[in-house]
């Protein structure tokens, strides 16, 4: 079975630019909790800062992550990354092989962020919930959604091949 050209393919188009920027995301935000940089005050590093704003404003969890928080981040920050650069690879390739991974990814992003860490957001520890949860769904619901949109989009045997 023949694949369609990239340009046929608009929806690919939309997970090429989402899972390219998440490439940069995942480095700039979860490498610093995985490495125990402390973004606990303002910074004059922007990296620093950026981390700082958002889970000062929305994400105590982030701010002051236990030590299970930081495998959650070092597996954005170091697994993940493999995962999109073949996955953006694989969008413009039209490689249908990357389908199982795509169902095996989101379906971890689905558990670990989903539930487990809105989980603790929303119904754990107090020091640990969110006191503006409209911020922090703004920021972070994203990042479970286009996941579970990629699930759906890969629910074919070759989703980027021509259906006759």
């Amino acid at each position: 079975m023949q694949n369609l050209p990239l340009r046929e393919r608009k929806i690919d188009v939309f997970f090429l630019v989402i899972f390219s920027l998440f490439i940069v995301t995942s480095l700039i935000s979860d490498l610093l909790p995985t490495l125990g940089v402390d973004f606990s005050q303002p910074s004059d590093n922007f990296f620093v800062n950026s981390n700082y704003w958002y889970a000062h404003d929305a994400d105590p969890l982030f701010l002051h992550p236990p030590v299970w928080m930081r495998f959650v981040t070092g597996l954005s920050a170091f697994v993940y990354p493999v995962f999109y650069v073949l996955l953006v690879i694989s969008i413009v390739r039209g490689w249908n092989w990357i389908q199982l991974p795509s169902v095996i990814y989101a379906t971890a992003i689905a558990v670990i962020t989903g539930v487990v860490v809105f989980g603790v957001e929303f119904f754990g520890e107090p020091e640990f919930q969110t006191q503006n949860p409209l911020k922090f769904l703004a920021f972070n619901l994203p990042y479970v959604l286009i996941p579970i949109l990629l699930l759906i989009r890969m629910r074919k045997p070759l989703p980027f091949a021509r259906r006759f």
